[in-house]
């Protein structure tokens, strides 16, 4: 028993490095330097809060622009890099060597050398003097080491890489070769400028990414995790395999405010974990379960690991747009994760946990599940609508009416929640261990959903940028932690104000420094990344690397497709998902829409963006270095490599939904009204369902080899009805180039026409590529092309483009003197294809008569 509890506590101390290492920075010294380091930690937290709120302007000092922001901010993550991250395994970790010192303060002052030299670097742009380029070289150094400590050798590497390809350049063999780069002109590209270190991602790291880990930090010290998996159990906990299927709702919601996967595994796995294995799951199971749900958490808005507000300035719409498109997959993978599970229980018999709970009858189960749905409709059609009638009523008062409402059902919430017993942190290894009671959990906690809706409203209905509204729900976030103990003890009667403040205060003091502890590794990540986007834009090894891969894949779409994926797991392997995502994403994005384009499919930008997300987070599950799999094997005691591989059995969705919305942008909600939005929702969620059942192997009963692959043929064809229908009647019809301003007079206004264009490249090479063309306004062809900003060359049966207007949509869509339309295709009318899910469903439904019937021979046998 005795050793028991120590290699429990060993395993404890094991997974609290674990997460240190990779999140928050392993070392905690004591006395004066710990101290310090907190105090610095904090101070970059309150820096990046004053930096988001209108107090600045309103003061009329401390006004930082976005350039002078970013050296600032790396600036406190190279200096905590170094103080929280020590340089080997055996470096102390309970003191601060001075050599430690002395790079953090290096790296501080190269950090914010942008900041405090601003004015005389403005006066010489492009012209570096020595000075700049010692401190360039020195910070880029420093820069790479901060990477290795924090995130490992494999980023650090990568970078060196690029830096040294951008000095080598001529000396390169072959296609690889490039006219170079000097010392002086890297150095400028690299820290002097906002192409490299001190680009788009830093600025994302700077301006919106940081606010949000810490508003998760606050919500979490506030004590909301805990809230989410109390809940989570109470509600799911005594079903078939109950503990699973709570830790994934439990890691879901966890997701919402962690932007780390591994993070999320320890915080939910050392609860979740032993409650799987207790009712009967294997360790590698119970693991694989919480990565499957802990990774899938970065898929889930609003955070996404910061990829959602990288994804805002590479793809150049707007937050909510990104939200908009990334919400749906992320729901279906979820719901097919729970759906997993139950399979899994299912299979073995598996039982859920004891409960307090009344039990009750079906009717009664599904009500209140409608009833809980409907509740949550109705609030966010409140949120959006009610208070979207308020603003034009209210005018400026809008905010101060608003802030008084939340204020009053913020204390109305806890006056409910001081009814009931306050939840405790349970011990996962305690022998006997009985689920909380649904309604007093839920009710005790109903006020961390308030900074949600504050979130939400300042997104959806004010319109505010990500970084602002995050700063108004942080701010609510800090009203919250320093309140809730005094009020909820007032009305408790059990009020001790100045311990229950003190409480507050040291609460909303360790969230500042745990968030910004969170966020060294996201900086220096975000920061050295941006040295190989800049290497990137610098030597256009981007356009070097879109040959290579054109080489690779013969032009065949699936295959760059999967070459893309292979190169995310292999990178993710080494590197966080932020820098993977933004690493691929800056090399092989833009090549997979070019290819798509000159084989005829035209992806969306935002599809390729998501494609390269999904497989970034997948390497954090993917033996042999999948790190959220052996956090999770380090709280199960199960082995790490096969929890990896059942984990990434589990993930087989994850994986196949990246390719589904490729060729079917539906999923994405791209072009799709709300009525169709529904369906698509809810299509898409049987399809996958049917998915998990036909990769798990088991439905009703175990399935037979003939219904798994039917089921899998089922599923793609509810996801992408249009590729059968694409067989039985093609959805356009070929023109000849010539009739094209016919052609745009006879199709109706707002549907599109796709043309095939000849040309040249930027570099004078030879083009084919394919086009969607918007068919504008106008009673006839001639004044539809006007409106298009187009004149055409009509000759031999051949339409050249003669002039095309600035700035029109011609334009913007890439045409330009001299190009050749070459093939004109034209939409039909046709069957709609979703006519092809009446019989993908009469299949389905097939074999669901055939297990019933396999299943009711084995009900009698079991009652006999």
């Amino acid at each position: 028993m005795t050793e028991d509890k120590n290699r429990g506590a060993e395993s404890a101390v094991d997974l609290e490095d674990m997460v240190a290492s990779s999140d928050t920075g392993a070392r905690k010294p004591a006395g004066t330097p710990g101290k310090l380091l907190v105090s610095i930690a904090a101070a970059w937290s309150l820096f990046q809060l004053w930096i988001a709120s209108p107090l600045p302007f309103v003061l009329g000092f401390g006004v930082f622009n976005a350039t002078e922001s970013r050296s600032i901010h790396l600036a406190f993550a190279l200096f905590l890099a170094y103080m929280a991250y020590p340089a080997l395994k055996r470096s102390p970790r309970d003191r601060i060597p001075i050599q430690d010192w002395v790079l953090a303060s290096a790296a501080a002052f190269c950090g914010a050398y942008m900041f405090m030299f601003y004015e005389q670097l403005s006066q010489r742009p492009g012209a570096p003097i020595l000075q700049d380029v010692i401190i360039g070289v020195t910070g880029l150094l420093l820069l790479l080491e901060a990477t290795r400590r924090a995130l490992g050798p494999p980023l650090a590497i990568i970078a060196s890489i690029f830096i040294i390809y951008s000095l080598a350049g001529p000396y390169m063999p072959g296609i690889l070769s490039h006219r170079g780069v000097s010392l002086f002109g890297l150095v400028n590209h690299q820290w002097l400028t906002t192409q490299g270190v001190f680009g788009i991602a830093l600025g994302v790291s700077t301006s919106f990414v940081f606010l949000f880990v810490l508003f998760g930090a606050l919500l979490d010290k506030a004590g909301a995790g805990n809230y989410f998996i109390k809940v989570a159990f109470s509600l799911l906990g005594h079903y078939k395999g109950g503990p699973a299927k709570a830790a994934v709702v439990a890691s879901g919601m966890t997701g919402l405010i962690s932007g780390s996967s591994i993070a999320n595994v320890v915080t939910t796995g050392t609860f979740t974990v032993p409650m799987m294995k207790r009712v009967g799951f294997s360790a590698e199971k119970a693991g694989a379960v919480e990565v499957a749900s802990s990774v899938n958490g970065q898929i889930m808005p609003p955070v996404m690991g910061a990829a959602a507000f990288l994804m805002v300035e590479y793809v150049g719409i707007s937050y909510v747009e990104v939200i908009k498109h990334a919400f749906l997959p992320a729901l279906i993978s979820y719901i097919a994760l729970i759906y997993i599970v139950h399979l899994e229980a299912m299979k073995a018999n598996l039982q859920g946990l004891p409960t307090s709970n009344p039990p009750k009858p079906l009717v009664r189960k599904v009500i209140g599940f409608l009833g809980g749905l409907l509740l949550m409709m109705i609030t966010a059609m409140v949120v959006y609508y009610g208070l979207g009638w308020l603003k034009p009523v209210l005018g400026s008062a809008t905010p101060w009416v608003v802030s008084v409402a939340l204020a009053v059902i913020y204390i109305a919430l806890l006056k409910v929640a001081s009814g009931y017993p306050e939840l405790e942190l349970d011990d996962p290894d305690e022998p006997i261990f009985k689920l909380p009671q649904t309604r007093p959990t839920v009710m005790v906690g109903l006020q961390f959903i308030l900074p949600v809706i504050v979130l939400v409203w300042c997104l959806m209905v004010e319109r505010l940028s990500p970084g602002l509204s995050a700063f108004w729900a942080t701010v609510f976030m800090v009203f919250i932690i320093l309140t809730q103990r005094p009020i909820t003890a007032i009305f408790r009667g059990q009020s001790e104000l100045s311990d229950d403040i003190r409480s507050g205060i040291v609460d909303l003091w360790n969230g500042l420094v745990t968030g910004a502890r969170n966020m060294i590794g996201i900086g220096i990540a975000t920061a050295t990344a941006g040295i190989i986007v800049g290497a990137v834009s610098q030597t256009g090894v981007g356009l070097v690397l879109a040959d290579v891969v054109e080489i690779l894949s013969m032009g065949n779409l699936m295959l760059i497709l999967l070459l893309t994926a292979v190169l995310s797991l292999i990178l993710g392997m080494g590197l966080p998902t932020t820098a993977n995502y933004i690493v691929v994403s800056a090399l092989l994005a833009p090549v997979i829409v070019q290819l798509g384009e000159q084989n005829g499919l035209l992806v969306p930008l935002i599809a390729v963006h998501l494609f390269v997300f999904y497989f970034g987070i997948m390497a954090d599950v993917t033996p042999p270095v999948g790190l959220a799999s052996f956090a999770a094997a380090a709280v199960s005691g199960g082995d790490p490599i096969r929890t990896g591989f059942q984990a990434f059995y589990y993930s087989l969705r994850t994986a196949a939904l990246p390719f589904l919305f490729i060729f079917n942008t539906d999923l994405l909600l791209i072009d799709v009204s709300f009525l169709q939005g529904i369906v698509i929702f809810i299509i898409s969620t049987i399809a996958m369902l049917i998915f998990a059942a036909g990769t798990q192997g088991f439905m009703i009963v175990r399935n037979r080899w003939y219904e798994s692959i039917l089921m899998l043929l089922v599923a793609f064809t509810l996801f992408r009805p249009g590729f059968w229908m694409d067989m039985i009647h093609d959805p356009y019809e070929s023109v000849p180039p010539s009739e094209l301003v016919q052609t745009l007079g006879d199709v109706d206004e707002d549907s599109t026409l796709r043309l095939q264009i000849r040309g040249e490249d930027d570099f004078g090479d030879p083009l084919t590529t394919y086009m969607l063309l918007p068919v504008p306004e106008g009673e006839t062809g001639e004044e539809r092309l006007e409106n298009l900003g187009l004149e055409l060359l009509i000759e031999d049966n051949r339409a050249l483009v003669d002039m095309v207007a600035f700035g029109s949509t011609a334009a913007d869509l890439g045409l330009d003197f001299d190009q050749e339309i070459i093939e004109v295709l034209a939409p039909v009318d046709r069957w709609i294809k979703e006519l092809m899910w009446i019989p993908a469903f009469l299949v389905f439904g097939l074999i669901v008569v055939m297990q019933r019937r396999r299943r009711e021979p084995d009900a009698v046998k079991a009652s006999a």
